[in-house]
């Protein structure tokens, strides 16, 4: 009998086990196993002391198993369409800058006592003191304002309303297409 066949037969019970324990379940243990010997295929002949086979065994078992685990965290095999939502969303500069736009149309929608803060503070980069100040109202007053005028704005921006959704199309321009 071979060394390599000597090797499996000593060794692949307690390695399964092992591997059964880390994988929790048999095909996982099964693959860790068999990754293991072709590893062992590749690379045992380096080992100069035979008797620390099995040791490097369960140490290269262990390695396999934790790069599989790292590999199946950074690749999910879950469908993407259940996923989707965790996913980070990705908007170019030309989304950011509509956002800005439509969030600007937003805040001169407000209420006059939520939008003049609002406009001091992240428009013009003005500090609490200083808009309590030029509105000549308490700091306090001014954080609170600022506070509830960007909630109102959330709100805002969150609703769309179907205008904002609806393309126009006139039936002689329809007509001209198809006709």
């Amino acid at each position: 009998m071979d060394e390599f066949q000597q090797l499996v037969e000593a060794h692949y019970q307690a390695l399964y086990r092992f591997a059964y324990s880390l994988a929790k379940n048999a095909d996982g243990a099964s693959d860790l196993v068999q990754q293991t010997y072709c590893r062992w295929a590749e690379k045992g002949h380096q080992l100069k002391d035979r008797s620390k086979a099995k040791t490097w065994l369960f140490t290269t078992l262990y390695r396999e198993f934790l790069a599989t685990k790292r590999k199946q965290e950074r690749y999910s095999s879950e469908d993407i369409d259940e996923i989707e939502y965790k996913l980070p969303s990705h908007s170019d500069a030309s989304d950011r800058q509509i956002d800005a736009k439509r969030a600007v149309r937003k805040l001169m929608e407000l209420d006059e006592l939520f939008r003049a803060p609002l406009s001091l503070f992240y428009l013009q980069q003005h500090s609490y003191k200083e808009i309590a100040k030029i509105l000549d109202i308490p700091i306090g007053t001014v954080m609170s304002r600022i506070s509830r005028g960007k909630t109102q704005l959330k709100k805002n921006m969150s609703e769309t309303s179907c205008s904002d959704k609806i393309i126009s199309i006139k039936p002689e321009a329809r007509q001209k297409n198809h006709g």
